[in-house]
């Protein structure tokens, strides 16, 4: 596929910039079959906002640059930074134990709040939606987050966790009085002049996308429906422009209005906190906020999933640049790394699209990682062949093989198409040595079985 010309930055207009990206976006969007999808990228003080496609397929009704797109994970640096907002005014500290705010986190005796933010508070990853759509805040922590659910000493180590913003959430309730959606509203979402959206609007107040679900091989684009339970609403529930992220991306990297972040709150969120180890998600991560390493440059950002949409954050303090990447389909992923390499060509901005990669060298056999692991309800199975090769189930899904390396990272093998993918890693006691953790997408299980 034709990439964009490599002329110097320098000797382009603003017009043919965007000309430019908007060129790509479509030509991307229709190579990945995404029915629609939007692009904002502010560099040297300007913003570029493009966008293609439809919102849906099923009334044609055209995306434009206000249609609001649910964003799945990218919700949670909105909860995050509202909590940060909160410790500027000395309403809550970042080392205070959660328990003193939230009862029902009261069993998690060591738990502080910087940890929450931060996936560092060994929480799990917390029940499916399907699961939770019963549930009420206090019912949910109470059963999902007592002591008996950790997966990891608090403070010891990384677990990508959606209880943990369902916690967040329950916090800023306890500490102002209102819900999360009221809080979001008043506190970040009117101050950074953005029309409030969420998942389960009965009346939205502005233009919103349908999720898709896209087969490339048969050419079938089939829109989805939202799934999020209610009481996961801080960890997933917001729906936004690209336009609006980079909104959010000013404040997070202090470039933004005073009233929502100082420059002091926004360089804590970026801070790399000590043993957030989030393995293919990022290179580091902060306070609600994954980081991603560019060379001498630090990014800022988060991704986010929801049922067939693919959203996309990255800021960085130094430049000022902003990158904001909306799309309705759940092969969204794909363009959006395939696009950041074009944002360089066409921007100079080189924003990183995903974690660096690693360089491990040849696969090796590591069976004596085969065996059980749970993360709350999941369950992940580890198995061996009498080659010593790995395949990894989740709650008896199809086994994926695992190829292994030395440094004991693994990668998921598509069963389909063969296609590596970076998995995770096993994780050693630090007294014992002996493999007692997996890392999958950020998430990690205790081992609870050998083979």
């Amino acid at each position: 596929m034709p990439h964009a010309s490599s002329a110097p930055v320098a000797s382009r207009q603003p017009t043919h910039i965007r000309r430019l990206l908007q060129e790509r976006l479509d030509t991307l969007a229709r190579a990945h079959q995404v029915p629609g999808a939007q692009l904002a990228v502010q560099v040297d003080s300007v913003t570029y906002t493009v966008q293609t496609g439809e919102a849906d397929v099923a009334t044609g009704e055209m995306l434009t640059a206000d249609t609001a797109v649910p964003l799945g994970s990218v919700t949670k640096p909105y909860t995050a930074a509202i909590v940060m907002l909160l410790a500027a005014d000395g309403d809550l500290e970042l080392t205070d134990l959660v328990g003193t705010h939230v009862p029902e986190l009261r069993r998690a005796p060591h738990l502080t709040v910087r940890q929450l933010l931060s996936h560092t508070g060994g929480l799990p990853t917390g029940p499916d939606s399907d699961d939770a759509a019963v549930l009420t805040p206090a019912r949910y922590l109470s059963a999902h987050c007592s002591g008996r659910d950790t997966v990891c000493a608090p403070g010891t180590g990384f677990s990508y966790s959606n209880a943990g913003y369902v916690a967040a959430g329950r916090l800023i309730e306890a500490v102002t009085g209102m819900s999360w959606q009221e809080a979001v509203c008043a506190l970040l979402l009117e101050p950074l002049g953005t029309v409030p959206s969420f998942l389960g609007d009965a009346a939205p107040t502005r233009p919103v996308a349908r999720g898709h679900s896209v087969n490339v091989t048969a050419g079938r684009v089939r829109p989805v429906q939202q799934t999020l339970a209610p009481v996961e609403a801080p960890a997933g529930a917001l729906l936004a422009s690209a336009l609006d992220l980079v909104a959010l991306g000013r404040a997070v990297i202090g470039n933004g209005p005073r009233a929502v972040l100082t420059p002091e709150a926004a360089e804590e969120m970026r801070r790399p906190v000590p043993g957030a180890a989030p393995g293919v998600l990022a290179d580091a991560w902060g306070l609600g906020l994954a980081l991603f390493q560019q060379g001498t440059q630090q990014w800022c950002g988060h991704d986010g999933n929801a049922q067939g949409t693919s959203c996309h954050l990255r800021a960085e303090p130094d430049s000022g640049a902003v990158v904001a990447f909306t799309s309705n389909a759940n092969n969204g992923t794909a363009l959006w790394h395939e696009l950041a390499e074009d944002i360089a060509l066409i921007t100079g901005v080189q924003v990183p699209s995903a974690a660096r990669p690693l360089d491990r060298g040849r696969a090796v056999a590591l069976p004596q990682c085969a065996g059980t692991y749970h993360n709350g309800m999941v369950e992940y199975q580890v198995m061996t062949d009498a080659e010593g090769s790995l395949a990894l189930t989740v709650n008896g899904d199809t086994p994926a093989p695992l190829v292994c390396y030395a440094d004991l990272t693994c990668d998921l093998v598509d069963p389909a198409s063969g296609r590596r993918v970076p998995g995770g890693r096993f994780v050693r006691d630090p007294d014992s040595g002996a493999i007692d953790r997996l890392q999958i997408s950020g998430r990690t299980a205790r081992r609870t079985a050998t083979a």
